[in-house]
């Protein structure tokens, strides 16, 4: 997933949204609804050509609606460029109407093969998937369960337009016969289920075509924010430091956690803290922690989280605490815990702190946030890690209504949600960086204290998060193009991190 380019609208859609774009674009701004056919159609052919100049045989199936009139145009198309086509079709001539009737008309006229039904096989060298677009709800029923199966069978790369078949467009969810796109080519407005959860793995590659439509469209409907690190505004950043700064002035941030085995948790958290630009940070651990975590990071405070009055003391000093890594779930922790969440302190809170947080049924500080993975998330909600993949934008904003902070749902296309001023969960955009490395120990960790570093320096929760989730990503995916997936380490994204915030320095000159 890639940031947008800053020319493009930066805005994710919903299936309703979608259809209000297009609804703008034909009555409003006079773009009659053959002519953004043909333009969808021309968009896909492109894609094609591009991803698969080799291709000679070309199998396009097709259901009903727009997408399918797109569908008949790429075949149309690849027919008059001397490849070899079959259109697949699972409704009838008179079946079809408006623009994909139309569309059909244009493709036979031209001499297209056409099948009706779910083939035996499939046998092409690229398959289109034009069977359902965004208005279409799970689950997938006949015939189109069949095609969809065919089509992930047939071992040939999958152009999808506009949504693979199966995908919420909403929410990211997915039938379990839903096409495994290679490419999907995206039209007018990027649909958010193409992003976030199932749908952003079945979509593969996403290509975007806006087909030409004024840019003024999408300041009429601005659609849900895709986050890209480099153009976030500037109410969600910090700006250059004054002149004057001072440690204390930058926040004093504390690390609860770091159970036995788990020290290197916190101090993971502590460093990307310090790494972030936190005043001060300290880290409330085992005290058989403080020769490794001073080893490495000689810059951390350590304290002895078992020696009662030094674990109050810093309690009491600290502006913000970061909760979770490496606590455990033992009384030692939860313990901690307690105590921790009682300073009424603004704070991050991950892992097991969230675990005990779900047992015990509490709530959160207003300048909380919360960074759960979707496993975490279903205990905190009483879901199952099943119902929360299957409505993630539902989900983030029930950790809001159910928790009262901020909240990171994480996980492919993180999500980040937040109160608006009228007390409303509110989902604040999907994150756009992010890659298959970052399964890693310690990435959730290096992102507590990046969050926790931004709001020791006085960014509100929801901007913290929004920030930290972006920056973090960003790092990872910059880190990934230096070491690779497979080698990429938490801490790797630390040092990427570094480079990232230098060079915003440098911007600022």
């Amino acid at each position: 997933m890639t940031a947008p380019p800053s020319s493009s609208p930066p805005g994710l859609y919903t299936a309703a949204e979608s259809r209000e774009l297009d609804r703008l674009a034909i009555e409003e701004y006079g773009l009659p609804g053959f002519d953004l056919m043909q333009r969808a159609g021309r968009a896909a052919w492109r894609v094609l050509g591009r991803y698969w100049p080799e291709a000679r045989r070309i199998a396009v199936c097709c259901g009903r609606g727009n997408n399918a009139g797109d569908g008949y145009l790429v075949a149309a198309l690849a027919h008059e460029n001397g490849l070899e086509v079959e259109v697949h079709e699972l409704a009838t001539a008179d079946a079809l109407g408006g623009d994909a009737a139309r569309a059909r008309h244009w493709a036979a006229e031209r001499g297209v093969p056409m099948s009706q039904g779910v083939p035996e096989a499939l046998t092409a060298d690229v398959v289109v998937d034009a069977l359902l677009g965004t208005g279409i709800r799970r689950p997938l029923r006949p015939p189109f369960a069949e095609m969809a199966r065919r089509i992930n069978a047939c071992g040939a790369p999958v152009l999808a337009i506009d949504v693979p078949t199966g995908v919420d467009v909403d929410t990211g969810a997915a039938d379990e016969a839903a096409v495994r796109a290679t490419v999907t080519v995206t039209f007018i407005g990027r649909k958010l289920g193409l992003f976030t959860g199932p749908g952003a793995v079945l979509a593969g590659t996403v290509v975007f075509d806006d087909l030409g439509v004024p840019s003024r469209l999408y300041r009429r409907l601005p659609g849900v924010p895709w986050l890209a690190y480099p153009q976030l505004p500037p109410e969600h950043r910090l700006g250059p430091r004054a002149l004057d700064a001072y440690k204390h002035a930058l926040g004093h941030l504390a690390v609860v956690g770091g159970d036995h085995a788990m020290g290197g948790a916190a101090l993971m958290a502590a460093e990307a803290a310090l790494r972030t630009g936190a005043g001060m940070v300290s880290v409330l651990t085992r005290a058989a922690h403080r020769p490794a975590i001073l080893a490495r990071r000689p810059e951390t405070m350590v304290v002895d989280a078992d020696d009662a009055t030094a674990r109050a003391a810093l309690l009491e000093r600290a502006d913000v605490l970061v909760i979770g890594p490496g606590l455990g779930r033992d009384p030692w922790g939860r313990g901690l815990l307690e105590q921790a969440l009682a300073t009424g302190r603004p704070a991050v809170i991950d892992a097991d702190g969230l675990n005990l947080i779900a047992e015990a049924g509490k709530s959160v500080h207003s300048q909380t946030v919360v960074t759960p993975h979707a496993a975490e998330a279903a205990r905190l909600l009483g879901r199952s890690v099943a119902e929360v993949q299957a409505a993630r934008p539902v989900a983030v904003r029930d950790l809001v209504a159910r928790l009262g902070g901020a909240a990171v749902l994480k996980g492919r296309g993180s999500l980040i949600a937040a109160p608006a001023a009228d007390g409303t969960p509110r989902l604040l955009g999907v994150c756009a960086h992010g890659n298959p490395g970052m399964a890693s120990a310690g990435m959730g960790d290096v992102l507590s204290g990046v969050i926790g570093g931004l709001l020791a320096q006085g960014l509100p929760a929801a901007s913290a998060a929004l920030a930290g989730t972006c920056l973090h990503s960003f790092a990872a995916d910059r880190a990934a193009e230096r070491c690779g997936q497979r080698a990429l380490l938490a801490l790797d994204v630390v040092d990427a991190m570094i480079g990232i915030l230098r060079d915003e320095e440098r911007g600022w000159r």
